[in-house]
């Protein structure tokens, strides 16, 4: 239904806000300059997705990072979480141990690794962009010496994403208005419709740009000084970097084992 659609839009819109929101909070995490968590971040999903696709064990102390994050940050973990599929328990089954009758083959334990692997590189990012806002993160890429065209489009992407969504919003209203009743977007509305929403977004574009031009604009933003890399974020950042290489190259349920037997 119409009236659906535009519920979607608006809240598609709510939750691109929220994130704003988030990253303007004031807590021990977000008081991380944003370079540092940028680098831990990176660090983390590399060796994440670096662990070997049976090692379960050894990838199950990787959460501990982002559940300590979120506390500090003060976020519900639940937010960042999302669907996943189901991949290969069906193609791999040599058994690796049994539970009771249920056999557990190597391929349903490849499929939770991966699975995990997922899960956790996800809840990195949205940690991430949960406390660091649009600007000071693409400040913080600029500083590492990504690019400038992909930081200006990640920057005008999430900030026309609103545009984009609001534009939307009003023409699924203006639409439910003229045909009530109806179900939906009926089909041979469907070409107008998308036709007219990119006429709509192209002329908003094509203002926005005008007026980063009249505003000096000339293929790079100059951001505003941020927080300054402080001792207490790189050591932060460093702690966690180090556990993170431990948790991968060291067996620590066999030391741990060793340590009590």
């Amino acid at each position: 239904m119409a009236s659906g659609r535009r519920y979607y839009a608006e809240r598609a819109l709510l939750d691109l806000r929220a994130m704003d929101e988030l990253a303007s909070m004031d807590s021990p995490y977000h008081r991380l300059s944003p370079l540092s968590k940028l680098v831990m971040t990176i660090v983390y999903i590399l060796i994440t997705t670096s662990f070997h696709k049976y090692d379960l064990t050894g990838l199950l102390f990787m959460v501990i990072f982002p559940l300590l994050g979120y506390q500090f940050a003060m976020i519900p973990v639940s937010t960042c979480f999302s669907k996943l599929r189901l991949l290969n328990p069906l193609f791999d089954r040599v058994p690796v141990f049994r539970i009771g009758r249920i056999t557990v083959t190597s391929g349903m334990v490849s499929m939770i690794t991966l699975m995990l692997k997922g899960v956790f590189c996800l809840m990195a990012s949205f940690l991430l962009m949960a406390t660091t806002q649009i600007d000071d993160l693409c400040r913080a890429l600029r500083r590492i010496h990504c690019p400038r065209v992909i930081t200006s489009l990640i920057l005008l992407t999430f900030r026309y994403t609103s545009v984009l969504l609001d534009e939307v919003s009003d023409m699924t209203q203006a639409y439910s208005l003229r045909a009530p009743g109806q179900k939906g977007i009926h089909i041979s509305a469907w070409g107008t419709f998308l036709g007219q929403l990119l006429l709509r977004t192209m002329d908003r574009a094509d203002a926005l740009y005008e007026a980063m031009m009249l505003r000096g604009f000339s293929g790079e933003f100059h951001y505003a000084a941020g927080k300054r890399s402080s001792r207490y974020s790189w050591a932060v950042t460093l702690a966690v970097c180090i556990a993170a290489v431990t948790a991968r190259y060291i067996n620590i349920p066999a030391f741990l084992t060793s340590l009590f037997i």
